[in-house]
């Protein structure tokens, strides 16, 4: 039985420092879904014996049918904490009713953009872990990406019950690979951690790591246990607390508590966390499993658990769950962790506005949200579009950071491409209705304050993917999200029957707003693209494109990549290039840009929106820039803030301001569609280095230039040993040892090549790591389960791009791959020759 409504939750929403924002994250199988079921069946949305079968936020039937979580789902949970329990509580807060906003997302990598949309909204995670296959390489990802958005992290270690039956670890044993695991955690925590939240690594004895069976529905975190005896000691809560990990012992002869692991005898004590936290459950496990019932019955009585008389008739593991679910309950133990520990949006967004906010801080919009002011101005971000019921409609979900949202509201649509005072990406329009998100369907408010996540209707026509609505005219938008991965493989769709394409293009549009990642264009050969993050990620959308948002029977291409045009080296003679009517010339070189700086613009450590003083200072200090050539730069391309450069070294050039519009334009022109195969180009800087103009104006004009530039552009990266950048998976692999050979032949026939293998202490799971072209990973997943036997599972991640070997216009084998993109692209297949953009003097 539900154990509250949707009134209660509305009455504690206007309470915001008794709301709580959080996600789950984790690496895929780690069970996050299974976990959540238990915070549900918690607040009484399902039963209790379904917890851990019925992944309930798992909405969809792919997601059911596949065992794997795609789109991300939000769900409002209530939670009472005890009187006595609140002191604990290190901030503000109202009564001891709390809502816990909790969103469930995605592990596989193919959906992590679906994670940043969640943590975008959210003031904490929940991090999973399995502890048989500890910290993988999703658990970083998902984990940085978290601590990038001002996060603060609590870590739940999953699946114990695994550990207990299939290893049959020893006590110690398990607390080492406890703390293994949580040291993994924390160095991650430590790396990428913004020093604003101030620490936030995880230790248990703090209260910050729980230790779960999400499958059997149990979960304890140290503090739960300190309660209990620090009433049978009498002995502080906090004190108890910290004896309970770590180096602590308690000899039951003296009773006394030592930091030794033997007493004067030189006889070995058992540490404190096995003696009074494993001990029971360990006896339980083993009494329960090898039918010793009497045993276990006594313990239950001693513990003040009664089972029922149809419960009583159970064996093995039934009874097992059953007994563990009584004892330590899991909802119970994760809610409070979450309360205790976790920021509410007041304390968050005072720490948050910095990384959320574009305009400055000092204006109404960045207070209200600093103060979560539910009187402030309307700051609200749409971070995704959830397709509703109604075909071909979505609810923008989002989060309000400052004011008040209520339905009938008139409120400014800003798009990411919005600019302050300007009408480009701006509607105007009313609010119809707003929803409160409940997992598997929806329930109406009337309005809903700061701090808390909400769905609304009827603005879903005027936003793509994500937004700001505001009700303040001089308000800036808020940040649009970092993801990380990017759309790389690319197919081409098409409908079996010409006469649906109107319902195929439609299609597309729906798709493209339902999930975050996804592109959808239109080729210049007229071709309808959707890009995705990788085959799994392609596979999903193309299957919702063609059942749900267009619903014709469509044909797909194969899977495409992009690549990157760049240079190797500095131009070998000057580029020179003379306008249509030959008054015009423009002199230029190319210059690699460096990898290091390439991605420090990739990164967004250098960028067209820094002030230029600090971005000259930056590129002299780090990349070795002369200042005054750091001062010119002219533009970053290609879309104005791309990793290549145009700059300026002329010297006392009359007119040049005039024409610098149309040189920028020809430059995002040449940079997005490169000379050899109009794929975009990475890692380039062209220099201007002199300029030759009409004196008058009217022969000088963008019709003239902008040829003129693209040209001289094209030449000078023409003679400057061309190359081709393929984008390269991060591969892990995870497998038992017997099937490492399989895997190395698969890499090996697919140009991949591993870059390091450990095993995992305690487990017989070998973890292979390797880099792989994706162009070679189509089918990939396929052929390693079956060169393993089933027993290999990879987890893929885009992680760099890599130059190919050779000179696109001179290599046999890279002339091929030029070749064969431009007859891909519709393209004269022929690399032009250089005579075409190069003039003579």
């Amino acid at each position: 039985m539900v154990n509250f409504t949707i009134d209660q939750i509305r009455e504690l929403m206007d309470k915001v420092t008794n709301v709580r924002n959080m996600s789950v994250i984790a690496h895929v199988d780690h069970g996050k879904s299974t976990l959540t079921d238990s915070l549900v069946s918690m607040a009484g949305i399902i039963s209790s014996a379904r917890a851990g079968d019925a992944r309930f936020m798992d909405t969809r039937q792919d997601e059911q049918d596949r065992g794997i979580t795609i789109k991300s789902t939000a769900i409002s949970l209530y939670f009472a904490m005890t009187e006595e329990d609140l002191p604990d509580i290190k901030q503000k807060s109202d009564g001891t009713g709390f809502v816990i906003n909790l969103i469930d997302s995605p592990g596989h990598v193919d959906f992590s953009s679906e994670v940043t949309a969640a943590l975008r909204v959210t003031d904490g995670a929940l991090v999973v872990v399995d502890c048989v296959d500890g910290v993988c390489v999703q658990t970083e990802t998902v984990l940085r990406q978290a601590l990038g958005e001002r996060i603060k992290p609590v870590v739940v270690i999953n699946k114990v019950d695994r550990a207990l039956l299939e290893l049959q670890v020893t006590k110690e044993d398990l607390y080492t690979s406890f703390q293994r695991t949580i040291e993994s955690v924390n160095v991650i925590i430590a790396t990428y951690n913004d020093k604003v939240i101030g620490d936030v690594m995880v230790y248990p004895e703090q209260g910050t790591v729980a230790f779960a069976s999400g499958l059997h529905g149990w979960a304890f975190t140290i503090r739960q246990f300190a309660v209990r005896y620090a009433k049978k000691f009498g002995v502080d809560r906090s004190k108890m607390m910290e004896k309970l990990w770590g180096e602590n012992y308690f000899n039951p002869a003296t009773k006394k508590w030592t930091t030794k692991s033997a007493d004067a005898a030189g006889k070995p004590l058992e540490r404190a966390f096995n003696m009074f936290v494993l001990d029971p459950i360990f006896k339980l496990f083993d009494s329960i499993m090898n039918f010793k019932k009497d045993v276990a019955f006594k313990m239950l009585e001693k513990l003040e658990i009664t089972l029922k008389n149809d419960e009583k008739e159970m064996e093995g593991k039934l009874l097992l769950k059953t007994v563990m679910k009584k004892f330590l309950p899991a909802g119970e133990a994760l809610l409070e962790m979450i309360v205790i520990h976790l920021p509410s949006p007041v304390t968050a967004q005072k720490y948050r506005v910095e990384n959320l906010y574009e305009g400055p801080m000092d204006d109404e919009c960045a207070k209200g949200i600093a103060n979560c002011d539910p009187n402030g101005p309307l700051m609200l971000y749409v971070s995704k579009m959830v397709p509703t019921s109604d075909k071909g409609r979505f609810y923008a979900f989002g989060r309000v950071f400052s004011g008040t949202v209520r339905a009938g509201l008139k409120v400014r649509i800003q798009g990411p491409n919005y600019i302050p005072g300007s009408k480009t990406d701006l509607f105007v329009k009313s609010v119809q209705r707003i929803v409160l998100m409940m997992g598997r369907g929806v329930e109406p408010i009337e309005d809903c304050p700061a701090g808390n996540i909400v769905g609304l209707v009827g603005i879903d026509q005027f936003l793509l993917k994500s937004g700001t609505i505001t009700t303040s005219e001089t308000a800036h938008n808020l940040k649009v999200m970092k993801f990380s991965v990017s759309p790389v493989v690319q197919v081409a769709v098409e409908c079996k029957n010409p006469a649906d394409l109107p319902k195929l293009v439609e299609g597309l549009k729906r798709l493209s707003k339902s999930d975050p990642c996804v592109l959808c264009f239109t080729s210049d050969t007229g071709e309808h693209i959707v890009a995705g993050s990788g085959e799994l990620h392609l596979e999903i959308c193309l299957k919702d494109l063609e059942e749900d948002h267009a619903q014709v029977p469509i044909r797909k291409s194969d899977p495409v990549v992009q690549y990157k045009e760049t240079i190797q080296a500095e131009s070998s003679v000057t580029a020179l290039a003379k306008s249509p009517n030959k008054h015009n010339r423009i002199f230029m070189k190319a210059i690699p840009l460096g990898e290091d700086l390439t991605l420090a613009i990739e990164t967004g450590k250098v960028g067209p929106r820094d002030e230029f003083k600090a971005r000259a200072r930056i590129l002299s200090d780090e990349f070795e820039w002369d200042n005054q050539e750091a001062r010119k730069i002219w533009a970053f391309g290609p879309d104005a803030n791309g990793a290549n450069l145009m700059v300026d070294l002329t010297k006392g050039v009359a007119y040049l301001n005039e024409i610098k519009d149309s040189c920028v334009a020809a430059f995002q022109w040449a940079t997005r569609e490169g000379v050899f195969t109009e794929e975009q180009m990475r890692g380039c800087r062209f220099n201007i280095l002199d300029v030759v103009l009409h004196a008058d104006a009217i022969h000088r004009g963008g019709g003239q230039i902008i040829p003129a530039c693209r040209s001289a552009i094209y030449g000078a990266a023409y003679v400057a040993q061309p190359g081709l950048m393929e984008p390269i998976y991060l591969v892990e692999i995870t497998c038992p040892e017997t099937a490492m050979g399989g895997i190395y032949s698969v890499l090996n026939k697919r140009r991949g090549h591993t870059i390091g293998e450990e095993q995992r202490p305690g487990t017989p799971m070998y973890t292979v790591k390797a880099h792989l072209p994706i162009a070679e990973s189509f089918g990939f997943t396929a052929d390693l389960r079956q060169a393993t036997g089933g027993q290999a599972f990879p987890q893929c991640v885009f992680d760099h791009w890599q130059l190919m070997n050779g000179v696109s216009n001179e290599d046999p084998k890279l002339i091929e791959k030029v070749l064969s993109i431009r007859k891909r692209k519709g393209l004269k297949e022929e690399i032009p020759p250089l005579d075409r953009f190069l003039d003579r003097l």
